[in-house]
């Protein structure tokens, strides 16, 4: 458990040191051209080593703040120079920080004895594989069928909104992880508020419809994704329990 415990404290100096510790004036000043740039990227990455040198608290291990300041560095500067300020390249820049962590700690501490037998023991579990089924279908699997099962009662004069692009997509993708989570955990009656909350924020929208068709055709949209959750939900628990 120690060793898991050093893996937990360099995961939270990340979290210390690129959200809390990255201020504004720090963030503008990594964007700069040239030297400039890659200076406060030196002071952003050696605030990285020093939270992880000191959470550690392996005094005589320099390896560790060497390690990580050097790769936070390349990695900062590479999103920098190659990748726009987007979702996907937030995750690609954490993942790739994650990775490193990981890495390291498995480098370092797993010839003292480091036990991962949970991580192959959840691996190889009946559970983890129907859970992740089935947050996988929760997504592009879901939003496949739905459209295939709402087509039908489209309105011929279609949906004239000016939403956000792909905003409703990711409403339902959010909307299904939650119910699916809410049924495995056993909170289900949170379900209820989720629901209450989507019709409070759609009667305004709703109520303006001017053909009964459209209000129809979201509610058939909302009952049908809320279906698909929780009938997966229900699923998974006669599987796991």
């Amino acid at each position: 458990m120690m060793n898991i415990l050093i893996l937990l404290k360099l995961l939270a100096s990340h979290v210390i040191a690129d959200f809390f510790l990255q201020f504004d004036w720090l963030c503008q000043g990594k964007r700069k051209e040239g030297l400039r740039g890659v200076a406060f990227q030196g002071i952003h990455a050696l605030i990285h080593a020093a939270c992880a040198y000191l959470l550690v608290g392996d005094w005589g291990g320099w390896v560790i703040p060497l390690v990580i300041f050097i790769t936070h560095m390349i990695i900062d500067i590479a999103k920098v120079k190659w990748f726009a300020t987007s979702t996907i390249a937030f995750l690609i820049d954490q993942l790739a920080h994650i990775a490193v962590i990981t890495g390291l700690w498995w480098a370092l501490y797993a010839q003292q004895g480091v036990e991962l037998a949970w991580v192959t023991r959840v691996a190889g579990s009946s559970i983890f594989w129907a859970i992740l089924i089935g947050y996988m279908l929760m997504l592009k699997p879901s939003s496949l069928l739905i459209s295939m099962f709402i087509r039908g009662w489209t309105p011929s004069n279609g949906m004239q909104t000016q939403g956000m692009p792909n905003a409703g997509k990711w409403i339902g993708y959010i909307e299904r992880v939650l119910i699916l989570t809410f049924v495995i955990t056993g909170n289900i009656e949170a379900v209820g508020f989720l629901l209450a909350a989507k019709s409070i924020f759609r009667f305004g929208d709703l109520n303006k419809a001017r053909e009964i068709k459209i209000t129809e055709y979201v509610l058939l949209g909302t009952l049908a994704s809320f279906s698909i959750a929780l009938l997966t939900g229900f699923a998974i628990n006669m599987l796991i329990h």
